[in-house]
């Protein structure tokens, strides 16, 4: 088996780091440089959420000094490999302004939200915030007028219809008549709010047809706020949660910027140790992921959820599982978007959320698919632009098993270099099959083909981004 020459290895060790910054350049451009008809464009994010590590205790933790630590860190370890976004979950707001929209929690954000907004835009970070579509109950008890009008806000919606999937106060919402006059003002006068604070991220949660505690039919809405969102000129990304309809996937693919395809991951540990989620929680994504990976493409993706890695033995998963967990999400072009407490990162995470190679699978945004699913040990594959392939071995088993993959299921014919982008290693040439002997729960991640020559660096061909 022939063996790179050690200068001839650095030398590609270095080009690497070179052909990650130009890709981190292209990215920002291309998160700047709005799709058609959307108001931002551009690969799966890499960031941050709030949700997972302050949805207990009432929400105490959902503050401005607390999401400012956050980014502090994300700027200090993440911000060269990518990460951008430092995104609000549930629980920054508290009340309605004078015209119906959310207002900023003062006692936790006493700078408001354009504040901290600034903060994390001196870091060279993004800002997201969380919506919910519809009419909120109090907003429509209230009574105001919207924005630039002297229309009522009871003027607009319909209170025998759910406006949102979320049953239950406090997110109880009427649905939007946007026959009606004002109701499109009134979206617009919202996004103009936050594009006026400077929010550059929107999660729209119980989205409906999808998740949630009941039916509700917000396709309209997604098509107003991005409407509106793209009328405010600033690059504002729309998220949409959660478990969307893939019946609908038309209306999400043109509207939005991503899709949450499931429920949400994290465990709800209430009792007992604390941990972020469960092996089976990531488990079912493995069964719902290749049903949407036809749909995914530059300025639209399928979103698995938040990845709950980052804080160790907390994270509730092996050490196996968590780098079985960010496979899936790279090979699935999802958004990587963390929801562990960043100011108490593992190490060992760490080095598994900035390995460049993996992440360069991810970004490059193709989705792949598996060979198939009839066993849990499990072939998936992506073709590269140049007709190699990155290629996931899984053992999904609870035993430690060999997973083979065979040239011929990917239409090669001759021998053909294996790189393992985990350990960023060349593993050699191998004719006919490779097979490796997993771990419970454990996976290889894969670059198949010829050898990649130095001028390219290991990044190689599956960095070249989705056209």
């Amino acid at each position: 088996m022939p063996r790179i020459p050690r200068p001839c290895l650095l030398l590609i060790l270095a080009l690497t780091v070179l052909a990650l910054a130009a890709s981190s350049a292209s990215a920002q451009l291309a998160e700047s440089a709005p799709a058609a008809g959307k108001a931002a464009s551009g690969p799966p994010l890499l960031g941050w959420s709030s949700w997972s590590n302050t949805w207990t205790g009432g929400g105490k933790k959902m503050t401005a000094d607390y999401i400012k630590a956050q980014a502090d860190v994300m700027a200090a370890k993440l911000k060269p490999f990518g990460y951008t976004y430092i995104n609000l979950d549930d629980g920054w707001s508290q009340g309605f302004d004078d015209h119906g929209r959310l207002q900023p929690d003062l006692h936790r954000f006493p700078d408001g939200i354009a504040g901290l907004a600034a903060y994390v835009h001196s870091k060279g970070l993004k800002l997201g915030i969380y919506l919910t579509p519809g009419l909120r109950a109090e907003a429509w008890n209230a009574n105001s007028t919207i924005a630039g009008t002297d229309i009522h806000l009871r003027d607009i919606a319909d209170p025998t219809q759910t406006g949102n999937t979320q049953k239950n106060s406090p997110g109880k919402a009427y649905h939007i008549d946007f026959s009606k006059p004002g109701a499109k003002e009134y979206i617009q006068s919202y996004a103009d709010l936050l594009a006026a604070w400077g929010v550059d991220y929107v999660k729209m949660d119980f989205v409906g047809p999808g998740g949630g505690n009941t039916k509700a039919d917000a396709r309209e809405d997604v098509r107003q706020w991005q409407a509106a969102l793209k009328k405010t000129g600033r690059p504002i990304w729309l998220e949409l949660s959660n478990s969307l309809s893939i019946a609908n996937i038309d209306v999400w693919k043109a509207n939005a910027n991503g899709w949450r395809i499931e429920g949400d991951v994290e465990s709800y540990n209430r009792t007992g140790k604390p941990q972020l989620t469960t092996w089976n929680k990531v488990a079912v994504r493995f069964n719902d992921a290749p049903k949407w990976a036809a749909f995914a493409g530059p300025g639209g993706w399928n979103d698995l959820d938040s990845v709950e890695i980052g804080n160790g033995d907390s994270d509730g998963l092996t050490l196996d599982e968590r780098q079985t967990v960010l496979t899936l999400w790279a090979i699935s072009a999802s958004p990587i978007i963390l929801g562990a407490d960043l100011t108490k990162l593992d190490d060992g995470d760490l080095k598994l959320l900035t390995n460049p190679e993996v992440l360069a699978v991810d970004q490059a945004g193709r989705p792949a698919t598996p060979l198939n699913q009839k066993t849990k040990q499990q072939v998936w594959r992506v073709k590269n632009p140049d007709g190699s392939y990155i290629v996931a071995l899984f053992n999904l088993g609870a035993a430690p098993a060999p997973v083979e993959v065979k040239w011929s299921d990917l239409g090669l014919t001759r021998d053909v270099a294996v790189r393992d982008l985990w350990a960023r290693q060349d593993l050699g040439q191998f004719t006919g099959s490779y097979s490796a002997t997993l771990a419970p729960h454990a996976c290889q991640l894969l670059y198949v083909g010829k050898p990649a020559p130095s001028h390219r660096g290991p990044s190689g061909p599956w960095s070249t981004p989705h056209s």
